[in-house]
Parts: structure tokens; C-alpha cells; sequence
């Protein structure tokens, strides 16, 4: 029923039920309050008739005559009902009453819990539960002239109950109820009307749907998505951006600058323009935004951030187009043919030019020998290539690049073609140049062997490396698994499982830490 309702009136129910509630609350204050004041009052009046009484000259005469409670009840009664009290009960120290409302009881002992302590000359009040409620009792000792005790007073009074007091001020109550709940309707009503008005009229499950909505919307779109509000706060970051940035806390609510040093978001609420298309850098990532201001009926309230991490992007362009592999073979070779070229011009000059041209031969026949038998034994261009390339760099790190004499690949396995090859090949020996560059090795090695016999075809990479520590073997193919790596993206290795994925391959890496690793990937032919 309840959630039926419009939150005008929710709203209008909540506030009206929080007053009711308030009312209430003060109410039990104000009776507890107004009780105490009556008992007060009430306990200063039977001490004051107590005392009264126990100076009476026809007291003291009374409690020394034989039965004369008949002479002083009569006189006692009278000031009772003066006074307003309940009761009115004089007794002598034997506990013998002379005075009761109860004419059966005069001639009585008395045997009340709380008379003993007035019998000891003590003045106090105390209360009693009887028939008719809790009685107030007031004992004050009666004294001769000598100021020897002769007997105890006690005045009683029935304090009022809750219900009493309630009687009595139901006038009182009923003007302030009236008044304070007409209005608490009026102002709930208005503060309704107000918040719906500042909800856009919106109910609140079609707030709580549009925020799920746009919440799953920003989480699932393959772009990252950052806003902020006005105190540079973070409003949203979603899943996208967690992955870029590497975040894995929970930052919403934190400032910007706290998550991301080198955000250029800020700078967007303070200039209020539009960014379009700019490639910026941002946490050593290459990223391509777009940046401007959120704005709710012409003003300002934070600024949002719609961007693409172009760093993968570029890295998985050139790794599946080879574009790498070509460029730092040209590079390597060039860097190559130059420090061969000023060996030989450096001989010339020498005169030494025999030396000089047996230099020219060898060289020659070495390249030689080498691109023939990858002409010969490799079928694809591409590949041929990124092995050129592997070889020279190798030379240039001092690392010997050895390929297997008895390597063959005439064609690739099903489903894969020349990029799956390059994307193998280059990222296995690159991992290899990175585990060499930090080996202590004096001699450093690669080998490379692509074979295939009995319906398979299987390419082994193997170094004399740093070799993997064996916790991290099985970590090495997830995405962005790096270690030990000043620069790159994780992705490299990830690449090949999934090349190995995609051809139905299998892969095995052997690695014994301080000697070196091996992969051995497999494919059915």
C-alpha cells in the first residue's frame, strides 16, 4: 500500500507522522514535568498541615487522655478537609491511632513499613501504594513541652494519575494539538510539493531505474568515463576507466587529483569550453578525450571525460600488421650496413684494401647464406623477414639469434596466417632479448626452430636467459601480466595464447630460474 502512494504524499505522511511523533514525545515530558510539580506541591502541603497538626495544644492533651481520639478525631477530620488531605492519622508511640477518616480503626495499632524512622523524632516524606493509588505521606514527631516525643503525625495525599493530569489540561492539549498539527499538514504539504518539484516530478523508483540505467549504461560502454562535480570530486569512473588507469579501489567521492595526478579534467570547469579529439598523456597512457562541462539549466555542476586508451591500440595495430617487426628490421640493418660500410672505408684509407675486400666477401656470404636458406626453408615472406630482423638485432645486442638449419615452414597451420606467425615469433624472441639483457651470461644465446613433421607443426623459442620464477608461469598469458619490465603493456604473451587459442595449439613453457626459459608451441597440421 505504502509503496503505492506518490512521494508527495509519503512525504506528506512521514513529516505529518514525525509530528504526531514529536507531540507525543513532548507530551510524556510535559506530564512527567507537570506530575513532579504536583507532587511537589502536594508534599509541601501535607508537611505543612503535619506540622500544623503536631502543634496543636489539643493534640498533645489528647494523646494523654484515656481513649482520646474520641474528643480529637472530630477536630482532626475538620482540618483535614480544610487542607484537602486524604488522611490525617495522629498516633501516640505506642503506634495507637487517635485520629482516621475510618472510625473502626481509631483505637488501633498502627502497623505501616514506613512510620518507624518519624518514632525517632525524624522528619520526611514517603511514598505508599494503596487501593486508590500511590499516597504522598508526611510524618512529622509530636513533642511536649520538654520537647520529649509523645507521638507521630502523618498526613496523606494520593498523588494524581497520568489520566488526571491529562484531565486536567485536556483544554490546553486540545488548542496546542489543533494548532500544531494544522500546521505540520500545511508545511508537510508544502515541503512535498517542494521536493517533487526539485525531483523534476519524478517518483522515486523512476529516479532509482534512471540511475540503474545510466549507472549499467556507463559500465558497460567500451570507453572510459570520468566526471566530476564542482569540488573536483569524483561522481562517476567507470569499469572501463578502472581497467585504463588500474584503479581497484572504490574512488567515488575522492578528488580527482588524489586518484589521477596528472588529470586534465579540472581545467574544464575553471575555461568551461568544450575539448574535442585531443590525445593527451595521462598516467603514462597515450589517450584520446574528449572533455567538457555538465551543465543543468545554464549552470555549471561538474565536468566529464569520454576517452580511449590509444596506447593498446597502437601496440595491437603494430603487432598484427608487422608494421614493428619491418621497421626495426630497417632500422637494425641500416645501423648495421653503416658500421660495416665505415670498416671497410676505414681499411681503404689504410691502404689495407685485400683485408678490405676479403671483409666485403665474407659479410656478403654470411647474408647470404642466411637469407637463401630462409628463402629456401620459409615460404612466407613476413616471417622470413621478422627472423632477418631478429638475427640483426640480436647482433646489435651481442646476442646470438641461431635458427635451426633443419626449420621449415611451408604452410601455416588452419585458421592462422602469416600476422599469428609474426605476432608469435616476434613477441617469444623479444621476451627472450629482455630475459638476456638482464642475464650475467657471457655467451648469449637464442634459439629458434620451426619444424613440422607427422601432421604437426611446432615452434620452439629457447634462451639462456633469467629464466621465470615458477610462481609466475602460470600468470604469464594473463592480460597485462608484467614483471620486472621498466616499459610495456602485459599484452605481449597474451597475444600468443590467444594465437595458440585460435589455431587449436598447445603451448609448454620449461623454465629453470638463472639458466633460462623454452616455449614450445604446437598446432595440428
Amino acid at each position: 500500500m505504502l509503496k503505492k502512494l506518490s512521494i508527495s504524499w509519503k512525504i506528506t505522511t512521514l513529516s505529518y507522522a514525525i509530528v504526531l511523533f514529536s507531540l507525543l514525545i513532548a507530551g510524556i515530558f510535559l506530564v512527567g514535568i507537570v506530575g513532579q510539580t504536583k507532587e511537589q506541591e502536594i508534599g509541601m502541603r501535607s508537611m505543612n498541615t503535619a506540622r500544623t497538626v503536631a502543634e496543636l495544644t489539643e493534640v498533645e492533651e489528647m494523646l494523654r487522655e484515656k481513649e482520646g481520639w474520641k474528643k480529637l478525631n472530630p477536630i482532626i477530620e475538620r482540618l483535614r478537609i480544610i487542607n484537602g488531605a486524604d488522611y490525617i492519622i495522629v498516633m501516640d508511640m505506642d503506634h495507637t491511632r487517635y485520629s482516621h477518616p475510618s472510625n473502626e480503626l481509631l483505637g488501633k495499632v498502627s502497623k505501616g513499613r514506613d512510620e518507624d524512622a518519624s518514632f525517632a523524632e525524624h522528619i520526611y516524606l514517603s511514598k505508599a501504594r494503596g487501593e486508590l493509588g500511590t499516597s504522598l505521606r508526611a510524618f512529622v514527631p509530636i513533642k511536649d513541652e520538654e520537647l520529649n516525643q509523645i507521638g507521630v503525625v502523618l498526613v496523606g495525599k494520593t498523588l494524581p494519575s497520568t489520566w488526571d493530569i491529562l484531565m486536567n489540561l485536556k483544554k490546553e492539549i486540545f488548542i496546542v494539538l489543533f494548532i500544531t498539527l494544522l500546521f505540520g499538514v500545511i508545511g508537510s504539504f508544502m515541503l512535498a510539493r517542494h521536493i517533487k518539484n526539485q525531483m523534476f516530478k519524478l517518483e522515486p523508483h523512476e529516479i532509482v531505474r534512471i540511475l540503474e540505467e545510466r549507472t549499467a549504461t556507463f559500465h558497460a560502454l567500451n570507453e572510459g568515463v570520468i566526471a566530476i562535480d564542482n569540488k573536483e570530486e569524483i561522481t562517476i569512473f567507470n569499469e572501463k576507466a578502472r581497467s585504463i588507469f588500474n584503479v581497484q579501489d572504490e574512488v567515488i567521492g575522492k578528488p580527482i587529483r588524489s586518484v589521477l595526478k596528472d588529470t586534465h579534467l579540472p581545467e574544464i570547469l575553471y575555461s568551461n569550453r568544450h575539448v574535442h579529439n585531443q590525445e593527451i598523456q595521462m598516467s603514462g597512457k597515450r589517450i584520446f578525450s574528449n572533455r567538457f562541462p555538465i551543465k543543468v539549466k545554464d549552470e555549471r555542476i561538474g565536468a566529464v571525460a569520454i576517452f580511449q586508451d590509444r596506447t593498446e591500440v597502437a601496440a595491437l595495430a603494430e603487432e598484427l600488421t608487422g608494421v614493428k617487426n619491418f621497421v626495426d628490421a630497417l632500422r637494425v640493418q641500416n645501423h648495421e650496413h653503416m658500421n660495416k660500410l665505415h670498416s671497410i672505408a676505414g681499411l681503404i684509407q689504410l691502404g689495407r684494401t685485400a683485408e678490405a675486400l676479403q671483409f666485403v666477401f665474407q659479410i656478403s656470404k654470411e647474408q647470404e647464406k642466411l637469407t637463401n636458406f630462409l628463402n629456401e626453408h620459409i615460404h612466407h615472406p613476413a616471417v622470413s623477414g621478422l627472423l632477418l630482423s631478429k638475427v640483426s638485432r640480436g647482433k646489435e645486442l651481442d646476442i646470438d639469434v641461431v635458427i635451426d638449419p633443419n626449420s621449415s615452414l611451408t604452410d601455416f597451420p588452419p585458421g592462422l596466417d602469416y600476422h599469428d606467425f609474426v605476432i608469435l615469433l616476434g613477441n617469444l624472441i623479444e621476451n627472450a632479448f629482455d630475459a638476456l639483457e638482464k642475464s650475467s651470461h657471457t655467451e648469449k644465446r637464442i634459439d629458434v626452430s620451426i619444424d613440422e613433421s607427422e601432421g604437426v607443426c611446432a615452434i620452439l623459442v629457447e634462451d639462456n636467459g633469467i629464466g621465470i620464477e615458477y610462481d609466475d608461469v602460470p600468470l604469464l598469458f594473463d592480460r597485462h601480466f608484467t614483471k620486472g619490465k621498466e616499459s610495456g603493456q602485459g599484452i605481449g604473451l597474451y597475444l600468443v595464447k590467444q594465437v595458440v587459442d585460435k589455431g587449436d595449439g598447445e603451448i609448454t613453457v620449461t623454465s629453470d630460474v638463472g639458466y633460462g626459459t623454452t616455449f614450445l608451441i604446437t598446432f595440428p597440421l
